[in-house]
């Protein structure tokens, strides 16, 4: 391999020749070999976001000139593409403030600018992190990734999974089956019902995340080292939001307080929590499907599931709900990242927080298997649900919490010894009720209404 020399303020040292990072960067890849996590691609993309807003708003101040705006925009233009991922190649195990990733794009934005240029033109200091400071930028992205993860992947699956429920009550309107509680028989009600509570917990989830969205939309850009601003010119904040709304199409403002902003990792934890809300949901609602599939002939059967692949490498034949499974460890790792993001946020000593690359490390994972895994879900499981309407209606007429409908005519206590007495002798409500002398068979088939419970 085949090394350039290059320098920073700490001296000189060799960097791969065919790659645009440079010194601090290269210093971070030697120093920190810690882990296989790399730098989030969203963060990367944010970085350039945010870089190509920076030069724009500079630009509109006067600090930068048009050909050093042009080349910076056309390398971010590279960056969001993906045509130049390999260089960015630091772990999520480094400083806390993010400082050497912020480098890393500063770096390459100079490097591959000065290649375009032909000329020395752009400095990673002086141009590319014109009026900013690491303390600033890598909040700014954090905030920009975040954004842009729960609006354009997470929210849209969302919306899909809750269409596709409402198609199925639909589909199934009019069946009645057996509730369920403590996972104990219970009074009945409709398919479309249960159903209608998982599309609930969906339409709960995205006004959750909807929340949340304000208080990410808060950039931090602008506070540069402590909050205060210094060696940024008057109204760059405002203006960079402003840029990086018309570049994105999505509304950001700068954040009031800036102190706040550095140090605080509060809009993320609330966020977060939004996720651990709908990953909790999606546990439950998971585990009722595969609960209801369960069998095919030894369990509830109530529902058919697709059948994707083999289940067993031993039991020929055997075919399992995988899907729910995949979206029940999903929702186990969405629910420890929260508190890996919580407890990140709560390191936000005096004027910084120094938990950053951990804290959206975490935040953008559980945002992009949440968003995988309810398509996944979605496609492959809940499209072709299907009722099993003759278990359902066996189950439900075997239910002895049917005995609840008689309890205006014979009294609970009564309603009780009927269940019991059935139950016991193994017989129906009917004859347990007439035997015991509390309706009479025509009386008894005048009020037992399943239909009439829902």
């Amino acid at each position: 391999m085949n090394y350039r020399i290059e320098h920073d303020s700490m001296g000189e040292i060799r960097v791969p020749e065919e790659k645009y990072w440079g010194a601090q960067t290269q210093r971070s890849f030697e120093n920190f070999k810690i882990g296989v996590e790399k730098m989030p691609t969203e963060i990367i993309r944010a970085f350039a976001l945010l870089k190509k807003s920076a030069a724009i708003a500079n630009h509109r101040l006067g600090k930068l000139d048009e050909r050093r705006l042009t080349v910076i925009s056309q390398v971010c233009d590279e960056i969001l593409s993906g045509e130049l991922d390999q260089h960015f190649p630091l772990v999520v195990w480094q400083t806390g403030s993010g400082t050497q990733s912020n480098m890393n794009v500063n770096e390459v934005i100079a490097n591959r600018g000065n290649e375009i240029a032909g000329e020395k033109l752009l400095h990673p200091n002086d141009h590319a992190n014109m009026s900013q400071s690491s303390n600033d930028t890598f909040p700014t992205a954090m905030h920009i990734a975040a954004v842009l993860a729960i609006e354009d992947q997470l929210l849209p699956a969302i919306r899909l999974l809750e269409n596709t429920f409402q198609n199925l009550m639909d589909r199934h309107e009019g069946i009645i089956k057996t509730g369920r509680t403590h996972l104990q028989d219970a009074t009945p009600i409709t398919f479309s019902q249960e159903i209608s509570g998982w599309k609930s917990m969906l339409e709960k989830s995205q006004t959750m995340l909807q929340a949340a969205l304000p208080g990410l939309q808060e950039l931090a850009l602008g506070g540069t080292a402590v909050g205060t601003g210094l060696n940024a010119p008057k109204g760059f904040d405002t203006e960079v939001a402003k840029a990086l709304s018309q570049l994105i199409g999505k509304e950001f403002k700068t954040a009031p307080n800036k102190f706040h902003s550095l140090t605080s990792k509060d809009e993320l934890v609330f966020a977060h929590g939004a996720l651990k809300g709908l990953a909790a949901d999606m546990m439950k609602i998971a585990n009722d499907i595969r609960w209801l599939a369960s069998g095919p002939r030894c369990g509830l059967g109530e529902i058919f599931i697709p059948e994707n692949e083999p289940g067993s490498s031993i039991m020929p034949g055997k075919v399992n709900p995988t899907q729910c499974e995949a979206v029940t460890m999903v929702a186990v790792q969405v629910m420890a990242n929260d508190v890996a993001v919580g407890m990140a946020a709560s390191q936000g000593n005096f004027q910084l927080n120094v938990f950053m690359p951990v804290c959206i490390y975490n935040f953008l994972q559980s945002v992009r298997l949440l968003s995988d895994v309810l398509v996944s879900f979605n496609d492959r499981c809940v499209c072709g649900i299907r009722a099993n309407k003759e278990k359902m209606e066996e189950n439900l007429h075997r239910s002895l919490m049917l005995v609840t409908c008689l309890n205006p005519y014979i009294g609970y206590e009564n309603a009780a010894r009927t269940a019991k007495k059935a139950y016991q002798e193994n017989i129906s409500l009917k004859e347990a009720c007439v035997s015991l002398g509390f309706l009479s068979g025509e009386e008894f088939d005048k009020v037992f209404r399943p239909e009439k419970m829902v």
